[in-house]
């Protein structure tokens, strides 16, 4: 083989660097490939917020009725492309069992295992790493301007509590006077004090400058094409010739499924969808927000960084459509001048979009793959990779290491979907 080690990982992402970082600090070997540049995937753009208040999943019960009406409305929060693709109506049609209370719970349960041991370990990683990425604590607010919405939505925080994700609601009245940066007319706000952000990008290249540190190996540019097993050695083919490796962790993301023949998994193709986002960074505004917001009604991301400006979110299934959709992008900036006083940056830097791995049960897979002994999978983790990173990494390490788990692996397994 032309390279040969003890542990590769294939993609440079949250979940992929994450899970190198976790495997150096038990003494493996790693090399970690990438067909790209390191973080340059969903882990880039997105508005960075860590936020165990996401428990909940996507498969709320009565989001069926609304992705049905907003099938019609291009600009839409969560919009599915008219397609024959039968891949993705099979994904639908899983997703839309599970839009029950027992099956919202379930998920919700795992999602805030997850979440919350990850966001348990960040201020850890950030002192013991030394990570410079503006990690920032004191909470993300859920802001209003219906109070109907407002109302359904603090339905669901009795269950989020009994999750371990604490909440504060708060007045319109009071919450226009805490954030001078919203216009008048504010129904109200939920705060998760629990919640916190980070600059994506330089948290991601901050944890490739740990890898590299502690002797792992980054190439980027490097696509995989194929993964075999030979004998008690993994063989993975790239366009930069065969590497070898005793363990092989797949870490790709959105790009799981066009990976999956080539590696052996044809299952996965059902099980993953990749939706795609869209953000848009500004220099910023003289007005921000104290802190992250979500602008409810318009499901837009607001995140101020020292010299940047974020409103990012929407969900699109149009396959791995490349081009960057306007309607979109300017449904962001609509949506931000409905409630922010400053809603734009006077400079913008970069329209970004970017594909997010999402399985029909909203919950990523951890652990080993069905039918392989020595491959690994770390994927699907929908909109919420950033703030499962940590304890992501920690697992893959565990039980490929042979370790007690931190967290219960059971609701992570892949085998639940082969």
């Amino acid at each position: 083989m032309d390279e040969d080690g003890d542990i590769l990982v294939i993609g440079a992402g949250v979940a992929g660097l994450a899970s190198a970082l976790s495997l150096l600090e038990r003494g493996r070997s790693v090399r970690v490939v990438d067909a790209g540049r390191v973080g340059g995937g969903s882990s880039h753009g997105n508005c960075g917020t860590l936020t165990p208040s996401h428990a909940g999943p996507l498969h709320a019960p009565g989001m069926v009725a609304k992705a049905l009406r907003w099938m019609l409305t291009p600009d839409a929060p969560f919009y599915v492309r008219p397609t024959l693709d039968p891949a993705l109506w099979q994904w639908m049609a899983r997703f839309a069992l599970r839009c029950n209370p027992r099956d919202w719970l379930s998920s919700a349960r795992a999602r805030a295992a997850i979440l919350n041991a990850s966001r348990e370990a960040f201020p850890q990683w950030m002192a013991a790493y030394g990570l410079d990425c503006e990690f920032v604590e004191g909470g993300c607010d859920c802001v209003f301007r219906d109070p109907a919405e407002m109302q359904d939505y603090v339905r669901q925080l009795p269950a989020l509590a009994e999750l371990g994700v604490d909440a504060e609601v708060i007045d319109g009245r009071a919450y226009q006077a805490q954030e001078p940066a919203l216009l008048d007319g504010v129904a109200g706000a939920v705060r998760y004090p629990g919640d916190a952000r980070l600059r994506p990008d330089r948290y991601v290249a901050e944890l490739a400058r740990v890898v590299r540190a502690r002797g792992g190996i980054l190439e980027e540019g490097v696509e995989v094409r194929a993964v075999d097993a030979d004998r008690s050695r993994m063989r993975v083919h790239t366009s930069q010739g065969l590497r070898g490796a005793r363990d092989v962790v797949v870490a790709t993301g959105a790009w799981s499924p066009l990976l999956a023949r080539s590696m052996g998994l044809p299952w996965l193709r059902r099980v993953i969808q990749p939706g795609k986002g869209y953000s848009i960074t500004y220099s910023r505004p003289g007005l921000v927000p104290k802190r992250p917001l979500t602008l409810h009604e318009r499901k837009v991301c607001v995140t101020v960084w020292e010299d940047g400006f974020r409103l990012g979110s929407t969900m699109e299934f149009s396959g791995y459509d490349t081009t960057l959709n306007r309607r979109r992008l300017d449904a962001l900036e609509r949506g931000a001048r409905e409630y922010l006083r400053e809603p734009v940056g006077a400079a913008k830097r970069e329209e970004w979009y970017g594909w997010r791995p999402l399985s029909w049960d909203d919950l990523p897979m951890i652990g080993r793959a069905p039918g392989h002994d020595h491959l690994w999978l770390a994927t699907g983790h929908g909109m919420l990779g950033v703030s499962m990173s940590p304890a992501t990494g920690r697992l893959v390490a565990e039980l490929l290491s042979g370790d007690a788990p931190h967290i219960d692996p059971a609701p992570y397994a892949p085998a639940r979907f082969a």
